[in-house]
């Protein structure tokens, strides 16, 4: 069987996302996470296995995802799996203003990831969603890259390694960071690979 390449790229820097505001209004990149993007696209054309055009590309439909897939050269292809958590109420709203007004249901939203106290979802449904779509990636036989949001990133190395819930809060994921999986169908594995030497 051909094995499964899949790359998980984080968007690059929004408004929102600086200011540490919950989902945002769907602000595309701001100027300089468009530069970090254009130049991390030159990093990575350099590198083995790079991110390359003939590869399938799969893009949440925020604009965000999509600015950094058109950046990187790529033609995304829109798959709402890959959509950011539905953050109900809070969406747009900063992390400080949640802590000032709704202290203790921030507590809950951060310490139970079955939570979902903003009516949107929690973070144990994103990881479902996400997980259900990872599954279904793993025997495709191609190199798929995915652009989507940081939260996503993180709840599909829990799925994908198996691990516990909770633990996606120790999985820290930078804009424009790639992560890669490999599944020889069975099972992802995670893939680190050094960059090709100069």
């Amino acid at each position: 069987m051909t094995p499964t390449s899949l790359r998980l790229v984080a968007h690059g820097h929004t408004t929102a996302l600086r200011r540490a505001r919950f989902g945002g209004t769907d602000d595309g990149l701001d100027e300089g996470g468009l530069r970090a993007a254009l130049a991390q696209a030159r990093v990575e054309s350099g590198r083995r296995g790079h991110l390359s055009v003939d590869d399938a590309c799969l893009s949440s439909p925020a604009a965000a995802a999509t600015q950094t897939a058109y950046a990187f050269g790529l033609r995304p292809t829109i798959d709402a799996a890959l959509a950011d958590c539905d953050y109900g109420d809070w969406t747009g709203r900063s992390f400080e203003e949640i802590a000032v007004e709704q202290p203790q249901a921030l507590h809950e939203w951060l310490s139970t990831p079955d939570s979902a106290p903003h009516g949107g979802e929690s973070v144990a449904a994103v990881r479902d969603r996400v997980g259900r779509w990872l599954d279904g990636q793993r025997a495709r036989g191609q190199r798929i890259i995915t652009v989507t949001h940081p939260l996503v990133i993180r709840v599909a190395i829990v799925h994908a390694l198996d691990l516990p819930i909770a633990t996606y809060r120790q999985v820290d994921v930078e804009p424009l960071a790639v992560v890669r999986l490999t599944s020889q169908g069975a099972r992802w594995q995670l893939r680190l690979t050094a960059p090709r030497a100069g």
